[in-house]
């Protein structure tokens, strides 16, 4: 699942930025405790991970699993945090909102044996020159028009 975000962000005065976002899904449990997400090493693209659910899967027992997150925090030092503490009698499901951590994001569960489907969007920043954006924006503009068709006005029906 893939989409544009209309919305361009302005990143400094050279152009703009340009925002894709992808479905993303890890499950965690005994057997696979940890997710690692990074990016790719391009120079262009910034990769973010914005998580938006974090739930229970079938066949989780009545313990505590606990979620945490592991990534930079604004001075570059690594930090963890928990955001979840799931239970299946009391809270099976937990929305996160819009979470949102650059890459790399390590995703652990802490505690409980799951198992835990944590979902949310993959989000890649490409930076964009103001003339490739003024040319994609005519294209969409052109595409628009396209598929647009021509209004008829409505016939009326003659009485008899």
């Amino acid at each position: 699942m893939s989409f544009h975000d209309d919305e361009s962000s302005d990143v400094g005065p050279s152009g703009q930025s340009r925002l894709e976002s992808f479905l993303f899904s890890c499950e965690l449990s005994s057997k696979v405790p940890f997710y690692t997400f990074q990016g790719d090493e391009e120079e262009d693209l910034e990769h973010f991970l914005e998580l938006r659910t974090a739930c229970l899967g079938n066949g989780a027992k009545e313990e505590s699993n606990v979620v945490e997150v592991t990534a930079m925090n604004h001075q570059g030092k690594t930090i963890s945090v928990p955001i979840a503490n799931l239970h299946i009698k009391c809270l099976p499901m937990v929305s996160l909102g819009e979470f949102e951590l650059k890459a790399p994001v390590t995703i652990r569960l802490k505690a409980g044996t799951g198992p835990v489907s944590v979902s949310g969007l993959h989000l890649i920043a490409t930076q964009v020159e103001d003339s490739d954006l003024s040319e994609e924006e005519d294209e969409e503009e052109e595409e628009e028009e396209e598929e647009l068709p021509a209004i008829k006005p409505a016939k009326k029906k003659q009485k008899q």
